[in-house]
């Protein structure tokens, strides 16, 4: 199990533009995507194309988008 500090990408709303936010923990285990935790949000399992180690240069660069990706893995 690999934990570590991350970034993760939100995809903003019809009033504003999708941004990086930092401040989470991401786990990386046996399961698919990577488990995000804060104290401020609820933690879940995203995919792993929604999260970076590093601070982008731009926090309003979306990540490259696989064709139909899926932005929340349930279960």
């Amino acid at each position: 199990m690999l934990k570590e500090s991350c970034w993760v990408w939100f995809k903003g709303s019809i009033k504003e533009q999708g941004y990086w936010k930092g401040g989470f923990t991401g786990t990386k285990d046996e399961k698919p995507g990577i488990l995000i935790e804060s104290p401020s949000y609820v933690s879940c399992r995203v995919p792993e194309w929604r999260v970076r180690s590093t601070e982008p240069t731009d926090l309003n660069q979306p990540p490259e988008i696989p064709e139909g990706g899926i932005w929340k893995i349930i279960g």
